[in-house]
């Protein structure tokens, strides 16, 4: 004869330790996107100020 039971199981979750690294996968992401727009923002001022024009330039003499 089988008999079924039914057991219940709890799980504890670190509040903590989810929130901290949600926070801390959050700004890595932000972090990344202010290093693009910045790169984005040099690479565009240094092509607009006729930099890399005047570089390119002097090293190939044309």
């Amino acid at each position: 004869m089988r008999t079924n039971t039914a057991t219940t199981q709890k799980s504890q979750v670190e509040v903590g330790y989810e929130t901290s690294k949600f926070v801390m996968g959050t700004g890595m992401v932000l972090a990344a996107l202010i290093g693009i727009w910045a790169s984005a923002c040099l690479i565009s001022a240094l092509v607009g100020g006729g930099v890399v024009t005047g570089f390119i330039t002097a090293v190939t003499g044309v």
